[in-house]
């Protein structure tokens, strides 16, 4: 009798089964998309239901109500307003409800403000989200070389969350039980941050905050003594591009010619819109997120104390382009799309539930701000080199 049989059997059912419900497994139908010439494997691959469940993920939300740019100015009418003080009455107001139903639609304004002291900076999140909106203004002033038109809001990150869903940190778990596991060089573990591979698991912190060379390999097929990168060297880059793979919901392709991956006159124009990108990334990173340390309570950094920082999944959110290109801008322009004061305090100083008003470097931050008529006023809702890579 041939026992392999029932074997065979049972272990071809137990693979078709996990085929259609089984974790990472893609099941048709898969739509595939030609981006190069035929026969050189230029093709994205999409799995048609995840791409459903995407959209309706990206929907991007209307403004509450078109506001009035007339009007006297939020300066002139509310205290400690440091950031959006050339705004109309009108257009802080809208751009107070639409900040709090994108980033905290239950805790509503007693998220970032105290209630009975609008003006405050005691409440810690009004201190980062001040930050934030000085970092969403820079990055579409400064970097529509990657954000284009479509620009960024503070919902192409947070969408209805006050933490955004991706972000990352220093990741040096499981820690080395001692001996030779001391060496495994940060890999050979599940890389969260690196598509989930063994690749090594903290190349965002050398790419995305720091500037460690990302293009490594050679030109030439023989060795020139001229490149002395390696393998981890190599493996590390690997793993940046399983993040932005996994993070836009795209391959290689998109990005690189599958018969030249080095060639920028052969690659296509998404991959400049990267390089940038990854630049825009480093600075929201060093000059945004990792200043805020001081003010982040524990609850709010990573294992190892470090702030929870930007990568690509972080506005992408598995899209190639977040919320699919829709543009939320136009009805922020002057709020998000134009440099207010740049600025910034001394963060060590903050004192959550203490600080009365968190001033930029230079001015007073010892102003005790007291709830005045104006105030009161304010009507918020109930429900924030291209050649080397």
């Amino acid at each position: 009798m041939k026992l392999w049989i029932p074997f065979a059997v049972s272990a071809g059912s137990l693979l078709t089964i996990a085929s259609f419900v089984g974790a990472g497994w893609d099941a048709p139908p898969v739509d595939t998309t030609q981006i190069g010439f035929r026969g050189t494997g230029m093709y994205i691959h999409r799995d048609v239901e995840n791409q459903e469940a995407l959209k309706a993920a990206n929907v991007p939300p209307p403004a509450p109500w078109e506001a009035d740019p007339a009007g006297d100015k939020a300066r002139d009418l509310y205290e400690n307003v440091q950031i959006l003080g050339d705004l109309s009455d009108d257009q802080f107001n809208q751009f107070m409800a639409s900040i709090t139903e994108w980033i905290a639609p239950e805790a509503g304004c007693n998220y970032c403000h105290n209630p009975e002291n609008l003006a405050s900076d005691e409440v810690y999140q009004k201190v980062v989200a001040r930050r934030m909106i000085q970092m969403t203004q820079a990055i579409n002033v400064d970097w529509s070389a990657h954000v284009g038109q479509v620009g960024a809001t503070c919902y192409t990150c947070h969408r209805g969350q006050a933490i955004p869903v991706n972000y990352w940190y220093e990741d040096l778990e499981p820690k080395p039980a001692g001996n030779m596991t001391q060496n495994r060089a940060g890999q050979n573990v599940v890389a969260k941050f690196g598509g989930n591979s063994s690749l090594p698991q903290n190349v965002l912190k050398d790419y995305l905050l720091e500037a460690k060379q990302i293009r490594v390999h050679s030109t030439a097929a023989l060795p020139t003594g001229t490149n002395p990168a390696g393998t981890k060297e190599t493996e590390a880059t690997w793993s940046l591009m399983m993040h932005m793979s996994e993070s836009l919901g795209v391959n290689c392709t998109t990005c690189h010619n599958s018969r030249a991956f080095n060639a920028w006159d052969e690659s296509p124009p998404q991959r400049v819109t990267a390089w940038h990108g990854i630049r825009m990334t480093r600075d929201i990173n060093a000059n945004y997120m990792v200043g805020l340390t001081p003010v982040f309570p524990a609850s709010r950094k990573g294992p190892e104390g470090d702030v929870f920082k930007v990568g690509c999944a972080t506005c992408h959110a598995g899209v190639q382009k977040p919320l699919y290109g829709a543009s939320m801008l136009q009805d922020y322009v002057d709020s998000l799309a134009k440099k207010g004061p740049t600025e910034v305090p001394d963060f060590t100083t903050y004192q959550p539930g203490t600080t009365q008003k968190m001033a930029p470097a230079g001015q007073s931050s010892a102003l005790s701000l007291k709830p005045t008529s104006e105030t009161a006023a304010v009507v918020l809702p109930e429900a924030t080199q291209i050649a080397n890579d």
